[in-house]
């Protein structure tokens, strides 16, 4: 009689009558809903994807308008970004503008991470591994149509992170107008200061080289004398490795293996 039940039940009925505790009722309601959750999640990631890769650029734009100056809350920050900002390639080995990619979508973490568009560093003071053969750099013009400010992305490792940020340059191509990082995971209160307002506006006016044309801008806790005052920033109070990855990631971008040859050309005309 119990078997003849059973059938009628079919397999449905007989796993909806077994005892809630029974084990195996339990391990297979617990992988159902693992799965059905997964499914959810996943179909949700692929949905939102566009609208988070379109909250990534308009960050970004908001980043590089804030540094440059030309952000203000309430603005339409695409609006400003295409009327203001001129987005041009450079290519890190001549020092010269290129247009192998379009610059408004070419992704310069992603050629960093293709060995066909990247190289591998031997010296690498910023510990960022590869770096792209063709780096991002963004220009402000002035109402005659003369080169204002030009912004550069600089980004290298800290004590727990790759942080990403923009420098801000004048026209001259030496005097910093703003810096700051817009993604960073170092430790709160520490070495994630290099977000505080306070420390960032130690750069503006400061010089990134000396009359040698070397890279003189220090990040240290050693206190500024009157021949490095126009060169110094105070390193992070109790952040001393952060503060040593601002300094790597700044000489490295500022030097010879990063913007160096594409300003030395800018202010020589030959870009």
């Amino acid at each position: 009689m119990p078997e003849a039940t059973d059938k009628k039940l079919g397999p449905w009925g007989r796993f909806l009558a077994m005892p809630a505790d029974n084990p195996v009722k339990t391990v297979i309601v617990a992988v159902a809903l693992c799965l059905f959750c997964s499914m959810i999640v996943s179909a949700a990631a692929v949905a939102l994807r566009p609208v988070q890769e379109q909250n990534k650029v308009l960050d970004k734009r908001r980043n590089i308008l804030q540094v440059a100056g030309l952000f203000e809350p309430g603005v339409n920050v695409n609006e400003v970004f295409n009327e203001k900002v001129e987005p041009r390639l450079v290519d890190i080995e001549t020092g010269t503008f290129s247009d192998a990619a379009d610059p408004t979508t070419y992704d310069q973490r992603e050629a960093a991470n293709d060995p066909a568009r990247s190289i591998d560093l031997q010296n690498d003071p910023a510990g960022i591994g590869r770096q792209a053969k063709l780096a991002s750099v963004y220009l402000i013009r002035n109402d005659a149509g003369d080169i204002d400010k030009i912004i550069l992305p600089v980004h290298g490792y800290g004590l727990w992170s790759t942080m990403f940020g923009f420098v801000a340059l004048k026209a001259d191509g030496n005097e910093v107008a703003g810096f700051q990082f817009y993604e960073q995971g170092e430790t709160p209160g520490l070495g994630a200061e290099v977000d505080n307002p306070r420390w960032r506006a130690q750069w503006p006016g400061k010089k990134i080289y000396g009359e040698d044309g070397n890279v003189e801008i220090a990040v240290t806790k050693t206190p500024a004398t009157p021949a490095t005052q126009d060169y110094h920033i105070d390193s992070l109070a109790g952040a001393t490795l952060t503060s040593r990855g601002v300094d790597n990631l700044i000489h490295f971008w500022m030097g010879e293996q990063g913007f160096k040859r594409f300003l030395d050309n800018l202010k020589e005309g030959t870009v």
